[in-house]
């Protein structure tokens, strides 16, 4: 099976990059797991407003201080390559140049716009619009040698007709010539659609994996039999992983990346991604098995 790159996304890093001994202790266990990269977020390699922090810590993805801190330098120590740099469409608007000597500058040929927010994903006008944006700002990374990437969440899978979700419209409506997308199979999942269905009509547009499993862990004993599902490490839930595998490197898909938000096993972000990292392997090709359950 072809290989895959493997990454984590920086967020997953947040809660323990306080200071530079930190961190660069935190990406030589990225490192020591297995993976070969790590995918930036832009907001948290510069210094981000207090508001961001509280935003950010409040959606269950604590970014920390970590923009007061060197990346150029923490990254090029741990050997990790930077897959891709997540940024959002109204800032790459607003700044194109310095978005764009941000994704050089860490020798990445890929900026993910990370999905809109305050944003109607019901109003098919509106998300045609954000289709046309997304084609200008593909248009101007194409021209400077980069690829745009489109990361969704849940809300993209709500309906703005009878027939069609604001997906289907962002499908329909990017040039693929000039915008491609980052697939996140857990959101997929999270929305109550079939992931691999999304995969498949995707196609060779899905240049981008990000993954994890989904399922429940009890922590105490529950009032009632139902507990509520979350993110969990690869291969302890109850995704396809290995199908959806299978249909990434259909798809020649270049990059699996790892990202969980909380629910990490003992509270600990780095403990959950070196339990990710055997089933990582395997998804990403560098450690074949026979079973494709």
């Amino acid at each position: 099976m072809p290989q895959m790159k493997t990454a984590v996304q920086q967020i997953m890093l947040g809660k323990v990059c306080t200071g530079m001994e930190q961190a660069a202790a935190a990406l030589d266990a990225v490192k020591n797991a297995g993976y070969g990269g790590i995918e930036l977020n832009r907001f948290m390699i510069h210094p981000s407003p207090f508001v961001v922090r509280v935003l950010t810590k409040a959606a269950g993805m604590p970014a920390g201080k970590s923009g007061n801190l060197d990346w150029q330098t923490l990254v090029r120590n741990s050997g990790l390559e930077v897959t891709a740099l997540h940024t959002d469409l109204a800032s790459l608007e607003k700044e194109p140049e310095a978005v764009i000597a941000d994704v050089e500058a860490f020798g990445t040929g890929r900026l993910v716009i990370t999905g809109m927010y305050r944003f109607d994903y019901r109003d098919r006008k509106t998300v045609r619009e954000l289709a046309q944006r997304l084609n200008k700002a593909g248009k101007q990374l194409k021209d400077r040698g980069l690829r745009l990437y489109y990361h969704n969440h849940n809300a993209e899978l709500q309906r703005v007709s009878e027939d069609e979700c604001a997906m289907d419209v962002l499908f329909s409506e990017t040039d693929p010539e000039l915008v491609s997308f980052e697939l996140d199979t857990y959101w997929l999942a999270e929305a109550g659609a079939d992931p691999l269905e999304w995969m498949e009509k995707a196609g060779e547009r899905m240049g981008m994996w990000h993954v994890s499993d989904r399922g429940t862990r009890l922590k105490k004993a529950p009032m009632t039999p139902m507990l509520t599902s979350d993110s969990l490490e690869l291969g302890f839930g109850n995704m396809p992983l290995r199908k959806l595998a299978g249909q990434a490197v259909r798809n020649g898909t270049e990059v699996i990346v790892l990202e969980t938000h909380r629910n990490w096993a003992d509270g600990s972000p780095l403990k959950s991604i070196g339990l990710s990292a055997p089933m990582m392997a395997e998804l990403s090709g560098t450690e074949e098995k026979e079973d494709n359950n």
